[in-house]
């Protein structure tokens, strides 16, 4: 009860996150750094659950505007002529997210720090490319366009499922080759996709019976060129960028190791 007495403010402020004053009411360095890393966490946990909250709103607004731009048949092309309209849609989204990245601190901060587990097994939803095989089996796309959009699509998807449990067995495989290659190829088979789609699109006729790629403007597959596309990229680029960061520290800690 001593130590109480010659120390009265001790008593009052321990614990609390204030400031710790000694016996002639100076803070002390130790109390000082203390309260100025907890509001430093809190300000980084507010920053956090603002900046989700943002990205929230817009990932719905961008996908209420595709909707409604789609019902009023906003991206549909002319026979023969490129989607340029649905490229718009699909790189737009893409240029605000990389200027986003390049300009903003506070979402660089959130693009590293997002589950890098949880990015790889939302890719795992691409196994419904199977439906792009399916729709050229009843006649509604054509064959050059569906069987390497959705093999392709199905093979990321497939595998998503083994690269997540390979990233919660062992963390570090985030820089490895082998998940930097998944994530290329995964952004490879979109843009291949998109591109083999304008292809197909500007050598169209019109001929009764032909099969093109036109009901991929219209709803609800406009859906996949116009949000879903731009949107596995982001996660690609996301991963990427993360994969980085591991694979600099990984290198770091072999360095010191045999310093």
């Amino acid at each position: 009860m001593a130590d109480l007495k010659n120390y009265p403010n001790r008593g009052a402020f321990q614990g609390t996150g204030m400031p710790v004053t000694d016996h002639l009411g100076r803070h002390t360095n130790e109390d000082v750094v203390q309260v100025v890393d907890s509001r430093l966490r809190v300000l980084q946990i507010q920053e956090s659950l603002t900046l989700k909250a943002a990205v929230a709103v817009v990932l719905a607004v961008w996908l209420a505007a595709v909707i409604l731009l789609g019902a009023r048949d906003a991206f549909v092309s002319s026979v023969g002529m490129p989607p340029i309209a649905i490229g718009i849609a699909a790189g737009t989204p893409l240029m605000v997210f990389f200027v986003a990245f390049w300009l903003s601190a506070a979402f660089r901060r959130f693009v590293t720090s997002v589950d890098i587990r949880l990015v790889a097994a939302i890719e795992a939803w691409r196994w419904a490319g199977f439906g792009f095989i399916s729709l050229y089996v009843y006649g509604v796309l054509p064959g050059r366009f569906a069987w390497p959009a959705g093999l392709g699509d199905m093979a990321i998807g497939f595998t998503a499922p083994w690269i997540v449990l390979a990233l919660i067995r062992r963390p570090s495989f985030a820089g490895s080759g082998i998940f930097v290659i998944w994530n290329l190829l995964g952004i490879l088979d979109l843009v291949a996709a998109v591109s083999n789609a304008a292809l197909i699109q500007s050598q169209a006729t019109g001929a009764a019976g032909e099969a093109t790629v036109a009901p991929m403007a219209l709803l609800p597959l406009l859906l996949i060129p116009a949000y879903l596309v731009p949107l596995f990229i982001m996660l690609h680029v996301t991963a990427l960028i993360q994969a980085r960061r591991v694979a600099l520290s990984v290198r770091r800690q072999d360095a010191w190791s045999e310093a």
